[in-house]
């Protein structure tokens, strides 16, 4: 692309690779990417986050296997030495039905087979998906002399909206399994194929049974397994390309390409928003870069959705967390009664990471395989990873939808405004704070019942990473209590709370171990507060102010 050139077309919304060639639309080369999986190997499964360019990258295969040479002039896969002929496609897109129940994915299937079946015949002894699936296969194959290439977007669609509904869940996994076990009975009719999806539903097929909420890592390997089908089960044949490093790169924007492709956009940017041009580099870097697909590299990706948006309207916004609400996210958080703060401390596996089919018990998989979290630290010792927020835009986006989900359902809204507390700590209004915050749960219609010190621990997670968007705050966390400090220019509060204790055991605590010591010669006004929560009340049963 010719950074000289100012850019007036972004393809927002647009995932038709053809499309976006012909109509001058902007477009970050991928084909070279694209060009190592055609040359090196034929059968890939790739997962990665909602509008992150999957949809987009089967389209450019599509327009590829059908020989448009015409469409890459200029482009990496232009010079390739390559026959362009054209392949029978079959392209089968999940991403368009709402799957409430079993015949939902009964008629996509049906719609997909018939219309390979309109064009390379039907024999009626085939009645099964799976059967339908490798007769058309194997008579295209019969019928062009060219092996078929196979494209399947988003594959999990019908899993993913359909969690919390067990019997539906096994229905599609059932159907989906049978139907894609053709990908491998019928290999020797097969050119390609790519399917990609938000998750895998893959290798660790286990769910576990459950009587309370398993809290640590222990208390989940102890419960008791049961075999669940597993989609990918026959697939072996499947390259996981999610992962690899060399492919970390196939969907989104990185640093280099952003530079390379939006540079003058990014300048109009800047000056809309009364901003230098690097200015608004590190403003785009904090709010939309961040994402890391595996541990060989440091360089993040940016969302490409929210990054065109953003250079479209020149405005910053969470435009990808906008488009849609992770209800399904917040359904197995809350089933698990897992614990907020360990999303940023627990150490996952790779194999873990791969599978959501352990979802029950530790919803992380499915928070990472979204785009919800991100590869933050690996131990190579151990092979163990550590996931965080990727940017600014997922981590307050994500917060401010867990609010009403973790948070008591107050009568008077007003008690929980969040710009209240936040001129309360600005204005160094300890008394005011903490009674808005005695306030806030005494108040409260609670909607998420069980363990109380999860939930306390929990409500306290969102309220102060929320309040900590607009002041410093910092949160230490031992044996299930949250110490706070909380940090203004003219401000230090200590917070210790307390289970089932009182708010002397708090103030002692802070004392003892020496919380105020760094800021002795600190000129700000220091506040300590000692806080006890009663899990038998629920509420803040006392605190005090020092």
């Amino acid at each position: 692309m010719d950074t000289n050139n100012k850019i007036r077309k972004y393809p927002i919304g647009i995932q038709n690779f053809e499309k976006i060639r012909r109509e001058g639309y902007a477009y970050v080369d991928k084909t070279a990417l694209m060009y190592k999986m055609v040359s090196e190997g034929s059968y890939y499964f790739l997962s990665r986050p909602r509008r992150f360019g999957k949809s987009l990258m089967l389209s450019t295969l599509e327009a590829f296997f059908e020989g448009k040479k015409e469409l890459f002039q200029g482009l990496a896969v232009e010079q390739a030495d390559w026959e362009w002929k054209n392949y029978p496609i079959m392209h089968l897109d999940l991403n368009t039905a709402k799957y409430d129940s079993e015949v939902a994915l009964d008629h996509m299937l049906e719609e997909f087979l018939a219309r390979q079946e309109d064009l390379f015949g039907r024999n009626e002894h085939e009645r099964s998906y799976g059967l339908r699936f490798q007769g058309v296969l194997r008579r295209a194959f019969e019928k062009t002399g060219l092996r078929v290439v196979v494209l399947v977007d988003e594959y999990d669609k019908p899993l993913l909206q359909s969690i919390g509904n067990e019997a539906l869940q096994t229905a599609y996994r059932n159907a989906l399994k049978a139907f894609y076990g053709a990908l491998k009975s019928c290999d020797r009719y097969i050119k390609f194929a790519f399917l990609t999806g938000v998750t895998k539903f893959g290798k660790a097929a286990i769910k576990r049974e459950q009587s309370g909420a398993c809290s640590n890592s222990a208390e989940r390997e102890q419960a008791r397994p049961e075999v669940k089908v597993s989609v990918f089960s026959d697939l072996n044949n499947l390259i996981d390309i999610s992962m690899l490093p060399q492919y970390g790169g196939i969907c989104g924007i990185s640093e280099q390409e952003l530079r390379k492709n939006f540079d003058s956009a990014v300048v109009e940017l800047a000056d809309a928003n009364n901003m230098t041009k690097e200015e608004c580099y590190d403003r785009l870097r904090l709010d939309f870069d961040g994402y890391r697909f595996n541990e060989y590299t440091n360089e993040g990706m940016y969302n490409p959705f929210s990054v065109l948006n953003t250079l479209s309207y020149k405005v910053f916004r969470d435009y990808w967390f906008e488009t849609g609400t992770p209800s399904f996210l917040v359904y197995q958080l809350k089933k698990t009664g897992y614990p907020l703060e360990a999303m940023t401390q627990e150490e996952l596996s790779a194999d873990t990471l791969n599978s959501i089919d352990i979802m029950d018990e530790n919803p992380l998989p499915l928070l990472y395989q979204s785009g919800y979290l991100t590869l933050k630290n690996y131990d190579r010792e151990f092979g163990t990873y550590q996931l965080g927020f990727p940017n600014r835009e997922v981590e307050n986006g994500f917060i401010r939808y867990l609010l009403p989900f973790y948070t008591p359902k107050t009568k008077d809204k007003n008690t929980f405004a969040i710009p209240q507390f936040i001129k309360d700590v600005r204005n160094g209004d300890a008394e005011g704070f903490m009674r808005r915050l005695e306030g806030f749960f005494a108040n409260g219609d609670y909607q998420v019942m069980g363990n109380m010190e999860i939930y306390f621990q929990n409500t306290l997670y969102v309220f102060f990473r929320l309040l900590g968007f607009y002041v410093d705050v910092e949160r230490h966390t031992s044996n299930g209590r949250m110490d706070i400090l909380i940090q203004t220019p003219q401000y230090v509060y200590i917070l210790e709370l307390k289970l089932d204790q009182n708010a002397d055991v708090a103030l002692r605590q802070i004392e003892e171990k020496g919380y105020a010591l760094p800021f002795a010669s600190d000129p700000r006004k220091l506040f300590k507060i000692g806080i006890n929560f009663s899990t038998e009340k629920k509420l803040i049963d006392d605190w005090k102010i020092s």
